[in-house]
């Protein structure tokens, strides 16, 4: 019988992972430099001295590369592979194990449905592929972003119809062919469709801001902070749907309404990094971020949880599960 190739659920065990780095002075503005510190925290903390992963911090050039260099901690690995922008996780490979061996997918990227398109993005997934060792690299003819899908390890996804039907990524496939490609290509079995995602996320919805798997059929959904919470509505939906599908849904808490700029933007504890030796979730300056950390860490018990600020990078459009990507070990 001819073993599934399948992509593991994040908290299985990791080799290394990709982080990117920010490296695009004009695209970053003032918020450069803060940002840069928060991803080299969020690389440290992955690292943990050693007894996490091997970090592969990305950047896009070598002046970069030297800027990241004097900021982490010595054993983190800084690479230079020419990007577009940090968001890994959705530019970078899917890397899929039957149980041994190990193969590389690299979906089409579009910029977010042709929001950014920005030059080195839409091949980067391949090229890290190709440098990765594994079994094989290939490449898929559709559009699929990482941070649009989470998996439980057991052939099921969850996703949003907002992104993944959305005509800005492939107009031409529909929701029964796009089941089939995913089962095809990361041997997914099983999806549960939500409805949509976060307010004013650039993404469309992308799942890595709303629900996360933590457990075989368990799935953590947040709960509204007050009746100001502009994601109210979405996150009541998203709960009912994952309870009608037949999954044990976890409650977690929301950061509530978040403003820059006197803006509502999509921040979200959702979007945390499950590594080896730590769960590393973002923070706002908002009067839940203690709550989610410890809610977290009740999850992770046997890993350490932590929390960084993670404004600057949030002005980029994500947080620290959007740029990275993790490789399970062999």
């Amino acid at each position: 019988m001819n073993r599934i190739e399948r992509q593991p659920p994040e908290w299985a065990p990791h080799e290394s992972v990709w982080i990117g780095f920010p490296s695009h002075a004009d695209l970053w503005e003032d918020d450069l430099e803060p940002a840069r510190a928060e991803v080299a925290a969020f690389a440290d903390a992955v690292h943990a001295g050693g007894a996490g992963e091997t970090v592969r911090l990305v950047a896009a050039d070598t002046e970069s590369a030297d800027a990241a260099r004097a900021l982490v901690q010595p054993g983190v690995d800084v690479i230079v592979a020419p990007f577009g922008d940090i968001w890994l996780r959705d530019t970078g490979p899917i890397i899929v194990s039957d149980g041994g061996a190990r193969a590389a997918r690299a979906f089409l990227f579009n910029g977010w449905g042709g929001k950014y398109r920005l030059a080195g993005d839409d091949d980067l997934a391949l090229r890290l592929a190709k440098s990765g060792g594994f079994s094989e690299a290939r490449r898929c003819k559709y559009v699929l972003e990482g941070g649009a899908i989470d998996v439980d390890g057991t052939g099921l996804a969850v996703t949003t119809e907002q992104c993944l039907l959305n005509p800005n990524r492939n107009p031409n496939l529909s929701q029964a062919e796009i089941e089939a490609r995913l089962l095809g290509d990361l041997g997914l079995d099983r999806v549960l469709w939500l409805g949509d995602g976060l307010l004013n996320d650039h993404t469309d919805g992308h799942v890595d801001n709303l629900a996360r798997f933590v457990g075989e059929g368990r799935i953590a959904i947040p709960e509204p902070a007050g009746a100001d919470d502009p994601n109210a509505t979405v996150y009541r939906d998203a709960q009912a749907r994952a309870r009608a599908f037949g999954l044990a849904v976890v409650p977690l808490p929301s950061p509530g309404r978040v403003l820059r700029d006197g803006e509502i933007i999509p921040a979200s504890y959702m979007n945390f990094y499950i590594g080896n030796a730590a769960v590393v979730v973002p923070l706002y300056g908002a009067a839940n971020d203690q709550a989610a950390v410890d809610a977290i860490q009740a999850l992770f018990p046997t890993r350490r949880v932590v929390g960084f600020r993670a404004d600057h990078i949030l002005t980029g459009g994500g947080s620290f599960h959007c740029i990275s990507q993790q490789v399970p070990v062999a």
